[in-house]
């Protein structure tokens, strides 16, 4: 599928960059969006001016404000940030009716076919980022490529206000030279699994074998074998059900632990709520995964009419239904928490729904 011409747009620091808009005096300056730095909140986006000391997105709250120590913390305005992305949207929707939404702040674009009748990706690329800070105020990076992982990588790879083209023809050498941690869908647990393996480079996984990757990772070893040779045919999907929101970790070493293990579950909880608020998403089932040192694996799930509220609430319910296992009784390896069965309209439309991060 390389005939297909893929723009990915990312706006730049997206939460904190709608912050400096609105407010002036803020520019320049490290703005911080998230939770209080006196309490257990996170940070749900940071400017660059903040990064240049080490803070990102999903840090706790305190240790951006010790990184950082002359940042403006602010409270997420949710609302804002949702009306400014219907904005973005409102553009995209000018050029082509083929536009997956993957956050608040960023989409792909398949504009192989298009309202402008414009054969060049590149050029389209330009103009839409040049709208949008025409109307928005507010910069993007944005990625041109035949796929949606290399659109992706191609709007991380020059950001702030960037814009990157990786041709058809340069695919397997611009891949060869990433570092394995700038994958798009490998994360950190990957990356160190990876690098044990030897795996540094795009030039290292392509030198994998499907078997081996497969045996290594399962099913997501055939995506990792696909991609290091460039090739991703997943569609742009102009709406796509999403089933569960979640996440997890295995612990350094089993514990049967209580305190630590809601500690992990506090965490958890943090960033599940911020990746819920992000997306605009709200959910009526909190789901607790546990994994025994057995290996053995359990959930214990809840559903309620009026939905999963924040982190604190989700926190709340995680540690009822914890005590609903063997967790302290056996060893625990691994813990996880998901939400699902989103908030809907009728006709089953999801429905944006702003959730709280813990101000605490």
């Amino acid at each position: 599928m390389q005939g297909r011409k893929i723009i990915h747009v990312d706006m730049d620091a997206f939460f904190a960059s709608v912050e400096q808009r609105d407010d002036p005096s803020l520019r320049g300056k490290p703005v911080i969006v998230g939770g209080d730095p006196g309490g257990r909140g996170v940070v749900a986006a940071c400017s660059y001016e903040a990064r240049k000391y080490g803070v990102h997105s999903a840090m706790p709250a305190g240790r951006a404000a010790r990184l950082c120590p002359g940042a403006v913390f602010l409270r997420p305005r949710f609302e804002a940030y949702r009306e400014t992305s219907r904005t973005i949207a409102s553009v995209f929707t000018d050029y082509t009716d083929l536009v997956e939404p993957a956050s608040l702040d960023e989409a792909y674009l398949d504009v192989t076919v298009n309202k402008k009748n414009n054969p060049s990706a590149t050029s389209l690329a330009r103009e839409i980022r040049a709208r949008i800070l025409d109307i928005t105020g507010l910069t993007c990076s944005a990625g041109v490529s035949y796929n949606k992982f290399l659109a992706k990588v191609a709007s991380d790879h020059n950001k702030p206000n960037g814009l990157t083209v990786i041709r058809p023809e340069e695919a397997r050498a611009f891949i060869a030279a990433l570092p394995i941690g700038k994958f798009h869908g490998i994360g950190k647990v990957t990356e160190r699994k990876m690098k044990q393996m030897g795996v540094h480079m795009g030039a290292d996984l392509a030198r994998r074998s499907i078997e081996e990757l497969t045996e290594k990772f399962g099913k997501a070893g055939a995506y990792y074998h696909a991609i290091a040779r460039g090739f991703d045919e997943r569609p742009v999907e102009p709406f796509r059900e999403r089933k569960s929101l979640g996440k997890e970790v295995t612990l350094s070493e089993d514990t049967d632990d209580e305190r630590m293990m809601e500690s992990v579950i506090s965490g958890l909880a943090s960033l599940v709520s911020e990746s819920a608020a992000k997306k605009g998403i709200a959910a009526r089932t909190l789901t607790v995964k546990v994994r025994y040192s057995d290996f053995e694996s359990i959930t214990r799930s809840f559903t309620r009419a009026e939905g999963i509220g924040d982190a604190a609430d989700m926190l709340y319910l995680a540690k009822a239904l914890l005590e609903k296992t063997e967790a302290g009784k056996r060893k625990v390896r691994l813990l996880g928490l998901s939400l699902s069965n989103f908030e809907s309209e009728e006709g089953g439309q999801r429905r944006p729904v702003q959730l709280k991060l813990p101000f605490y």
